[in-house]
């Protein structure tokens, strides 16, 4: 918020005063001019009625000179004032981010200031009110999309089955197979849907507790080399030996990594070397992923992050949900970290800010 002076009252003062002190000035001629008409003898001739007019018109003359100078001098800020009342109209009638022109530093151009402020706020909550409504949208039609196709099949295979239409046990079987994956599908996907629901809430509480970042992840990394190694994937680690005090929701930040493993393991080369980091910079603990990729072609890549995002035709072709990034970047951000992602010459780098915590250790 700017700072002004407190001169409106001073302003309007001086008008007053210099208003007075032109009438006063009127005033006196009118004596001196009084003074003269005496000495000619005029005024003797003039009956009583006369003289009563005369004096009337004398103070009335000074009243205007009063009045004429005190507005002139007051009508730059008289007309400063009809165009803030003019701007509240405007904006109340729906101009939202209409700004006033900023003169001097008196408390009328405060009063402007500050209207301009809620004119620029008010213009923020009605876009992102917006956005939330075009979201909404999207949201039902992206899901709409997505829990259809499995939906699908399973009704289809179902009525196959119903009027009997397969030729052997095995066929029966595998039908009964291709049902049941669809239906994980279809669970998979809602649960997916249901878990970014909660975590773009409000109102939703994470259980954080203290724990050593470099600890966990060489405890999630272990677990995954058996997988990385079947989909012949070499790593290649680098996690700083050093103790991490962070203060986080375990269960919630294990899925973000589960999620970055899994998107390696998915849209990498096979084989190829994946690469995984922890270093300390500052007061922030960084987690670089990264993966050798081919034929990726997005013009912002963190897109990625947007739900039902699923970046070119290799990747749609998989079977992601299109959330997880998206409900990993709102998991990092409850925990007051970022993630965000680079490519470069063929490489997918996925990188996680953890904030540290000394205090905690202390």
């Amino acid at each position: 918020m700017r700072k002004f002076g407190n001169k409106i009252i001073v302003k309007l003062l001086g008008a007053v005063a210099i208003s007075f002190l032109v009438s006063l000035g009127m005033m006196i001629l009118i004596i001196l001019f009084n003074v003269y008409l005496q000495k000619m003898n005029y005024l003797t001739e003039l009956s009583i009625r006369s003289s009563y007019f005369m004096i009337l018109l004398q103070y009335s003359a000074v009243i205007l000179t009063f009045i004429a100078v005190f507005f002139i001098m007051a009508r730059k800020k008289i007309l400063y004032l009809k165009l803030i009342t003019e701007s509240v109209h405007d904006i109340a009638n729906g101009r939202l981010g209409l700004t006033i022109r900023i003169e001097s530093r008196d408390e009328l151009t405060q009063l402007a200031q500050n209207i301009n402020d809620m004119s620029k706020e008010l213009e923020k909550k009605f876009e992102h009110e917006r956005q939330l409504e075009r979201s909404k949208s999207e949201l039902i039609s992206n899901v709409s999309h997505d829990l259809r196709t499995p939906l699908t099949s399973i009704i289809g295979y179902l009525d196959l089955l119903k009027k009997g239409q397969y030729d052997s046990k095995a066929q029966f079987q595998e039908y009964l197979e291709t049902i049941d994956s669809k239906s994980q599908r279809l669970k998979y996907l809602i649960d997916e849907l249901f878990e970014y629901t909660h975590l773009s809430s409000p109102n939703v509480k994470l259980t954080c507790k203290e724990a050593d970042l470099s600890g966990l992840l060489e405890q999630i990394i272990g677990e995954y080399i058996p997988i990385f190694e079947k989909e012949q994937l070499s790593v290649q680690k680098s996690i700083t030996e050093d103790n991490v005090p962070v203060l986080m929701d375990i269960e919630k930040m294990v899925r973000v990594y589960d999620n970055l493993f899994m998107n390696a393991i998915k849209y990498s080369m096979k084989p190829s070397e994946l690469f995984i980091s922890l270093e300390i910079i500052g007061d922030k603990a960084i987690l670089r992923v990264s993966n050798k990729v081919e034929n990726f072609e997005v013009n912002n890549i963190n897109k990625l992050f947007e739900r039902f995002f699923r970046g070119d035709q290799a990747r749609t072709g998989q079977q992601g949900s299109g959330l997880g990034l998206a409900i990993s970047k709102r998991i990092v951000e409850l925990h007051n970290g970022k993630i965000h992602a680079e490519y470069r010459e063929g490489w997918m780098s996925f990188i996680v800010e953890h904030p540290i915590d000394y205090g905690l250790w202390d």
